[in-house]
């Protein structure tokens, strides 16, 4: 099966494509630029939100639902906002189709059904949520607004690939507001390394915590702030974002409150989301030319069992074995599946469930049984052992967690030997060109410098680490002074 997937150096684009495709995450829709997510990759991407849900919800969130559609004069109201959102809105002009007279059996839209104002498809919540809050906010009593939505939006599209860049994607957005700068950047902050840990601990994958150049920023932010990570092509990708809005919006929707001094204020703001981009860092930081390789964690199966038999009286003996160790690991909260199929031989099946990245199998063959032993085989390495059945539920339990350390710190080994510094412009463009990775390299902090080094060499900055190393020197482009390095990088 593995044949089927083009390997990574041969190309890289299409073998991530080859992967999310034939491992069976998503799947082309009829919809340009949108995605059919697949059972299997919606699995995952439930096992990554749910545990999401559950490390806001302990942060002080709680969940709520707004509307898909935003009014154009909502998303006018903050121009920053507008300005950024323009080009990538989905517009509904009429409210109504009607039968085509001049063409039985089709439709067309009814001229007299224009709306008096049109609406946007959501391409983000602030516009629609801030004009909300501005009638839930009244006191510092009702301060700090908390709240998340798990949601669906779109932003148009012209070139699209699966998972990383549709038309269409899910996520969730962050929408608080604050009686204080101070508690504002602090939840901004905190959202940022709870993505983070999420992504670090859940997803074992490494990423650097920064904040957005002002040209990087998200549109009506004063403050982005970022994770990025580096996939094995070296191009980064940015991983979630975490802002602090100021009181822009709420100024722009008159959103105040009577402060404990008496005083009317205007509320201080965050936002803050992750999307099903996710699932295609986690493919292209893990896997490789036989197929998936998925974190413990977040897999949708974390262990496999695939019987090897001939006749009913070898299957019934294995069945019982089986049915003992799927209880005791599904006990154990493991997610584990029984692949007794006739319809495909083991050998289809080990294939099968490689290129799905299931991170244990384990082969109950009846010679083995007899000899009180199964085979189990780890994706990530793909070492295989024969262990005795005695206590085989706590050694599968204890290779979990093993696996899903390996794994991270493979990628964290990997994002280390890929941060380069880079002291001119050649060598900066020798590492973009024939390393890739993070490049450290001085800037001059000016938005046309920006422009130009992205202009010249397609790499942009990716961010300006948190708790950055003050360092003396020179911007590798204008050669005027500069304080500290910035990770520049090729990204998707």
């Amino acid at each position: 099966m593995s044949k089927e997937i083009t390997s990574r150096s041969q190309d890289y684009s299409q073998w991530y494509n080859d992967l999310v495709l034939k491992g069976s995450l998503a799947d082309y829709s009829a919809v340009r630029g949108c995605m059919v997510i697949k059972p299997y990759g919606y699995a995952l991407w439930e096992n990554m939100r749910d545990q999401l849900d559950r490390m806001f919800k302990e942060t002080g969130h709680v969940n709520a639902y707004f509307p898909l559609f935003v009014p154009r004069s909502f998303l006018e109201m903050e121009e920053g906002h507008a300005e950024g959102f323009a080009k990538e809105c989905a517009v509904v002009t009429h409210y109504r189709l009607k039968s085509n007279p001049d063409k039985k059996g089709t439709l067309m839209v009814d001229p007299e059904s224009k709306l008096d104002e049109e609406l946007i498809v959501r391409p983000t919540s602030e516009a629609i949520i801030w004009n909300t809050y501005k009638d839930w906010i009244k006191s510092y009593r009702d301060l700090p607004l908390l709240i998340n939505q798990w949601a669906n939006v779109v932003r148009w599209e012209m070139r699209t690939r699966l998972f990383l860049r549709t038309t269409e994607f899910l996520w969730q957005e962050g929408h608080t507001a604050h009686a204080t700068a101070d508690e504002a950047i602090a939840e901004t902050r905190q959202m940022l390394d709870v993505y983070a840990r999420f992504v670090e601990e859940y997803m074992a994958l490494p990423v650097i915590r920064g904040v957005k150049t002002e040209s990087e920023r998200f549109a009506g932010a004063v403050d982005t702030y970022c994770i990025e990570a580096l996939m094995q092509d070296g191009k980064a990708l940015q991983a979630g974002t975490s802002h602090f809005l100021g009181q822009n919006f709420a100024k722009a929707f008159d959103v105040k409150f009577l402060s404990k001094e008496n005083q009317l204020e205007f509320v201080w703001a965050t936002s803050w989301g992750v999307s099903t981009r996710l699932v295609g860092a986690l493919v292209m930081a893990h896997s490789d030319d036989q197929g998936l390789i998925l974190p413990p964690k977040i897999a949708p199966v974390q262990v496999v069992i695939v019987p090897i038999f001939k006749g009913d009286e070898q299957k019934s003996k294995i069945d019982e074995v089986a049915d003992i160790l799927i209880k005791h690991l599904k006990s154990a909260g493991i997610r584990v599946k029984y692949d007794d199929n006739d319809n495909n031989r083991p050998g289809w099946k080990f294939a099968e469930y490689e290129m799905k990245g299931v991170p244990v199998r384990v082969t109950l063959g009846a010679r083995d049984l007899e000899n009180n032993m199964v085979e189990i085989a780890r994706r990530d390495t793909k070492d295989k052992q024969s262990i005795s059945l005695e206590n085989l539920q706590h050694h599968i339990i204890t290779l979990l967690d093993d696996i899903q350390q390996n794994m991270y710190n493979k990628a964290k080994a990997y994002q280390q030997e890929q941060i380069t510094d880079a002291d001119n412009l050649d060598e900066f463009i020798k590492l973009l060109d024939e390393k890739g990775g993070f490049i450290a390299a001085h800037w001059d902090g000016t938005i046309e410098t920006e422009a130009m080094i992205k202009d010249k060499t397609k790499a942009t900055i990716r961010c300006i680490p948190l708790n950055n190393t003050m360092e003396d020197g020179k911007c590798i482009l204008t050669g005027k002074p500069s304080n500290q390095r910035v990770l520049f990088a090729r990204a998707y």
